[in-house]
């Protein structure tokens, strides 16, 4: 019988969510909920709390093992239709579906989100000085994005996840408590608020993201160092 596994840690993702909510504009807009530019600490902590009891499945408070086994638990019996304890084929293919289905409600959303901000004056169409002006604006982020990449080779949510889990799970126990998580939400937040005004700023935002990818670039750089030896 073929199992469905789940690839991501937890914790990781919850973790990486959390760290990442302060420092990119994906997570600004989640985290900022009363809309006005700046990502209070409290306004972090409630984004992390919402992550945090989405990855808490069995709901005991702590972010570990149990819980992947509980997501793992839950995926197989979503897609066990008929609860006879096996994934048939036609199971199997049914649940692809279903995820390729929410993948495209997702796109369509997103293309939604993007027709609306190419929209500026609200006219339910789209100008060519309003086509213009989005070209530009993407080809501005694509090659943001690209400097982004160039120095980073698997950072990715589950990688920036890790580390962070690592650095909450502050008795080594392999085990993140909600202490531990909030601790490290807290401590991501104080070294993106750098002038402790107890709240971050877009420049400020900013700033986080260009320090992590000067990190990033050194890490790139010393991994190319070590595999010349």
């Amino acid at each position: 019988m073929r199992k469905l596994t789940l690839t991501l840690s937890a914790a990781a993702l919850a973790l990486g969510g959390a760290g990442v909510a302060v420092a990119n504009h994906h997570g600004d807009r989640k985290a900022d909920a009363n809309g006005d530019g700046v990502v209070s600490l409290d306004e972090a902590k409630t984004h992390a709390a919402m992550r945090f009891e989405k990855m808490d499945v069995n709901k005991d408070g702590q972010l570990d093992k149990s819980d992947r086994e509980a997501r793992h638990a839950a995926h197989f019996e979503a897609a066990d239709t008929n609860n006879d304890g096996e994934l048939s084929q036609a199971e199997m293919t049914a649940a692809r579906e279903a995820r390729q289905a929410q993948r495209a409600e997702r796109r369509a959303q997103r293309r939604a989100m993007r027709f609306e901000r190419m929209d500026t004056d609200k006219s339910g169409g789209i100008s060519a000085a309003e086509m213009a002006a989005a070209h530009e604006a993407r080809g501005d982020h694509h090659g943001k994005r690209g400097e982004m990449r160039q120095g980073h080779r698997g950072g990715g949510k589950m990688q920036r996840g890790m580390r962070m889990m690592r650095m909450a799970d502050t008795n080594k126990d392999q085990v993140v408590t909600r202490a531990e998580f909030d601790a490290a939400v807290e401590a991501r937040f104080a070294r993106v608020d750098t002038d402790n005004s107890g709240t971050i700023t877009a420049e400020e935002r900013k700033a986080a993201r260009e320090k992590m990818h000067e990190h990033r670039q050194q890490m790139r750089g010393q991994g190319h160092g070590n595999r010349s030896l």
